[in-house]
């Protein structure tokens, strides 16, 4: 492995071991497990269900010549036979999770329950399953998936892991011979899983992808300006390295626990395809993806083969997210309806963030029915309607958000109704927009008057690689780091509006044009993407004592790819209600502590102007801003 790759792995696995938790990693559900063979359902009415632990082998890689066993249960609600089949929900681990892990058991619970019968699996690489850890390739685990289709189908044969016979499973409905009605439901790691299967695989009736990503090259190494469609940029972007760091630990960790299910996983680049080293190495080096890493992520990216994607599918994202914004569920979302795909988008409030913790009422596969909460009641209904055929299931609007300003019961025996007032709901996802323009000023300031921008320029100095701002620590903020977002004076230029007279609310993205003055980065640019100049836009709330917030700790890392002409920033996709007496802020940072940055010291000046002024758009889901 080369030696600056595995300094660093070394470096993040120390740290991670320790702090691991299904919630942080896999999708953060509230769950609650249960063990045995037959079980009883935790309501009296409910049906009882049998788990069988099963193994099935399978056959990845682009040649089908890469042997790997997977491990699963297969749960089958009572009554259901041969002669009484039942619909499926096929289901896989979020990212360090596995079959057994409480989020993989509480859907299962949640469904079989339902009378759906759930097979739910570990993954390539985590958990009893062989093989290495592939990213969520279409030719490793999506073929694999589509091998386990087949069992549902009752086309492959697996194993029971206690005996070792062979069987196949004939109780599933079907809609035709070798096509059984089956729809999937995961997240994270386990929701991209279910496009990779569903781009080669037909007989897949509904999605249900949690919290997961669009263009994994985006997702990694971000540039939130350059964009040729959705957020797949043409300039390489800008490494997240905490998360890139904190995710090679788990898999790691993972191969090192699961050695004896396979001992070739750590062979080479350890648990992981050994290209994703290579990626990980140039990375670390250079800040930036390569032209050879940017083909590997996008390889294991929607965003790539969305048009072979026809199934009708939930795009369920999260606010609190610094992993898979908000941005990769529009972009996936709008892809899929361009392709004239039945889509539906629910904005929920927790992402990989702080811990991922649902709101009171949100979701909880732990409780005793999956009607018990919002999401699940919509998880239920889709799958209802598109899996078993019933048309009178309701699909739901067509974009939903959650709004953490909104008081409700959240009492348990409540909430699951109540939070039904904290969620808005629309016909469209733009569709009651208003577009308030605010023009940055010279002194400093934001005015939603052309009439009043005043010439003048911000300024600000780059250090080279050291950090000078904050914005989280990731995967570990809210759960055992608790620090404040931070800039350098110095090193950053903001510009302020005068405090709102009545509160705003922003829904969906904010863009921003700004026009720089940047001598080095003009010079060195034309040399490639380690010339460029990098920078960080976010949007603060500036409360009345002057106390800032950094919304869900949100910012949108640049790379800009010429410097003399006006760059256009795509900022943090958000849910955000700024009160009355606040002011907006919008900040252009040198550095963050989470991202890889420039190397170079250099100056940077926002100038604007009356015929060329900087621009912040807000998209309002209210009245247009009214300030003091």
């Amino acid at each position: 492995m080369h030696r600056a790759v595995a300094a660093t792995l070394a470096a993040a696995t120390a740290l991670a071991i320790p702090l691991i938790t299904s919630a942080n990693l896999s999708t953060g559900w509230t769950t609650a497990g249960h063990g045995g063979q037959t079980l009883a359902s935790a309501g009296s009415s409910a049906p009882a269900y049998t788990k069988r632990a099963i193994t099935i082998p399978v056959k990845v890689g682009p040649e089908r010549n890469i042997a790997c066993t997977i491990a699963a249960d297969l749960y089958r609600p009572a009554g259901v036979s041969r002669s009484n089949k039942a619909a499926a929900i096929l289901t896989t681990n979020g990212f360090g999770g596995s079959k057994d892990d409480a989020n993989q058991t509480g859907i299962a619970k949640g469904f079989v329950q339902e009378g759906y019968v759930v097979l739910s699996y570990s993954g390539l690489g985590f958990g009893g399953s062989g093989c290495k850890i592939y990213l969520d390739s279409p030719q490793y685990d999506g073929v694999a998936g589509k091998q386990v289709v087949s069992v549902l189908a009752g086309h492959k044969r697996a194993f029971d892991a206690e005996t070792g016979k062979a069987f196949r499973v004939r109780y599933v409905a079907k809609e035709k011979p070798g096509d059984p009605r089956v729809g999937m439901i995961g997240g994270s790691y386990g929701g991209q899983i279910q496009y990779a299967i569903a781009m080669q695989d037909r007989r897949l009736d509904a999605l249900i992808p949690v919290i997961t990503w669009n263009d994994l090259a985006y997702s990694l190494a971000p540039n939130n300006t350059s964009l040729r469609r959705g957020v797949t940029y043409a300039t390489p972007g800008v490494h997240k390295k905490q998360w890139s760091s904190f995710f090679f630990a788990v898999g790691i960790r993972d191969g090192i626990a699961n050695a004896q299910v396979d001992p070739t996983r750590n062979v080479g680049c350890p648990n992981f395809d050994d290209r994703a080293c290579t990626a990980k190495a140039q990375l670390d080096v250079a800040g930036y993806p390569d032209a050879t890493t940017t083909r590997l992520a996008r390889n294991a990216s929607v965003a790539t083969y969305l048009k072979h994607i026809q199934v009708p599918t939930l795009v369920v994202q999260g606010q609190k997210d610094t992993l898979f914004n908000l941005q990769e569920a529009v972009a996936t979302y709008k892809g899929l309806r361009r392709n004239g795909v039945p889509t539906r988008m629910v904005w929920q409030s927790w992402g990989h963030s702080d811990g991922g913790t649902p709101a009171p009422g949100e979701v909880d596969l732990g409780a005793d029915s999956i009607r018990d909460t919002y999401l699940g009641r919509r998880f239920l209904a889709w799958m209802n309607h598109h899996v078993r055929g019933h048309e009178k299931a309701p699909v739901g609007p067509r974009f939903c958000y959650f709004r953490d300003w909104v008081r409700y019961d959240t009492r348990p025996a409540h909430a699951g109704t109540a939070i039904r007032k904290a969620y808005a709901c629309r016909k469209s996802y733009t569709g009651d927009d208003i577009s308030q323009k605010l023009y940055l000023t010279g002194d400093k300031g934001l005015t939603k008057n052309a009439s009043a921008i005043r010439p003048g320029s911000a300024s600000y100095a780059n250090v080279g690689p050291a950090s000078t701002s904050y914005s989280e620590t990731s995967a570990l903020e809210g759960v055992v780091v608790h620090n404040p977002p931070s800039d350098t004076p110095g090193t950053y230029a903001a510009f302020t509006s005068r405090p709102l007279a009545r509160a705003a609310r922003i829904v969906g993205t904010p863009s921003l044009v700004v026009h720089l003055e940047a001598p080095v980065a003009a010079a060195t640019q034309s040399s490639g993407p380690a010339g460029k100049l990098v920078l960080f836009a976010k949007l603060y709330d500036v409360a009345p004592n002057g106390r800032v917030t950094l919304h869900n700790r949100l910012i949108s890392p640049v790379r800009v790819t010429d410097v003399t002409v006006p760059v256009r920033v795509q900022l943090p996709g958000v849910v955000q209600r700024i009160k009355s007496g606040h002011r907006i802020r919008v900040v252009l940072a040198a550095s963050d502590f989470a991202y890889a940055g420039n190397t170079v010291p250099q100056p940077v000046t926002i100038t604007t102007s009356e015929n060329h002024p900087g621009v912040l758009r807000l998209p309002l889901a209210s009245r247009p801003l009214r300030f003091q």
